[in-house]
């Protein structure tokens, strides 16, 4: 999801969401606490130059539980932003605080925000001496997986 989006999608809102990957919702009292700027200059392991920027909100909750963020505010907050975040075509990616700081893509389900999980990946596979096939899991048919069928 990008910055326009988000801000197509607010106005149409009467109350925010974020769904956590297993469907349990953040409560309700959240704060975006940041809206930023994520660069990333970095070279992957066949040696390519990569750059990369996202923009980033930052997810917390404290003990004010009366506190709600209305869509035209985090509208409003994301307007402000515009300075930092210099364009709207930016991907979003969230972070939330469980067991440590969790960093999420964001997709909208009609209702709801969606934080998705993020994956690792190697950006130069061609490169990095491991096969193609080696960083897919083999795929058993379910009739192979019986009693002496050799899969166990």
């Amino acid at each position: 999801m990008t910055i326009s989006e988000i801000k197509a999608i607010l106005p149409t809102l009467t109350a925010i969401n974020f769904r956590l990957p297993d469907g349990a919702l953040l409560p309700a009292h959240f704060h975006v606490t940041e809206v930023g700027l994520i660069s990333r200059h970095f070279i992957d392991c066949g040696g390519v130059e990569r750059y990369e920027q996202a923009a980033n909100f930052q997810l917390w909750e404290a003990g004010d539980y009366d506190h709600r963020l209305a869509p035209k505010k985090f509208l409003h907050i994301l307007e402000l932003s515009a300075k930092v975040l210099g364009r709207d075509d930016l991907n979003i990616e969230v972070e939330y605080q469980q067991a440590t700081i969790s960093r999420f893509d964001l997709a909208f389900d009609g209702t709801d925000f969606r934080l998705l999980p993020k994956q690792t990946a190697c950006l130069a596979q061609d490169a990095c001496g491991i096969p193609a096939a080696d960083f897919a899991l083999p795929q058993l048919p379910m009739a192979a997986c019986t009693p002496g069928g050799g899969c166990c």
